[in-house]
């Protein structure tokens, strides 16, 4: 507390600006990885998602507030390059299923790979010990967030 009996705020500012830079990084260098290999990070995300099973196109838009007609057009993108396939549902015909080729496979092997090398060079030389209180005050403060966000619901501002 200050003299005023106002706590100094500058050690909280300073770590805002520095998750808002660390968020931006982390998606300039997902687009750039996305680049790499001609994909879209929207596409990218799609192609993960494909690649762990169950995938449902509604509820993956709902999951990443996205529309179901941006998500149908990922899919076209990615179903036109040869990287997904679908098939109808063997227990509900109305149902399609989707799942990743064999260049589909190959184009997210070549991804991961490049994460784990920008991972070996970014994240290498820290303290293991250090890692685990950043990922644990990370974890902290995004369940602070979240349920922030969550209790504040879609209010709107007053003027």
């Amino acid at each position: 507390m200050t003299a005023r009996g106002v706590r100094d705020r500058g050690p909280l500012y300073a770590a805002i600006e520095g998750l808002g830079r660390l968020t931006e990084l982390m998606e300039r260098r997902r687009q750039q990885l996305a680049r790499e290999v001609g994909l879209s990070p929207q596409q990218w995300r799609v192609l993960e998602e494909i690649g762990r099973e169950d995938f449902m196109p509604s509820l993956f838009a709902r999951t990443q507030e996205s529309s179901p007609a941006a998500v149908s057009r990922t899919l076209r993108q990615l179903l036109e390059r040869g990287l997904v396939e679908v098939s109808i549902a063997s227990q509900d015909a109305r149902r399609r299923e989707y799942s990743l080729t064999a260049s589909g496979r190959d184009l997210l092997g070549r991804l991961r790979a490049a994460r784990e090398r920008a991972l070996e060079a970014v994240w290498s030389g820290f303290d293991p010990a250090d890692l685990d209180r950043f990922a644990a005050f990370g974890s902290a403060l995004a369940d602070r967030l979240e349920a922030y966000a969550g209790s504040a619901g879609d209010v709107p501002a007053r003027d």
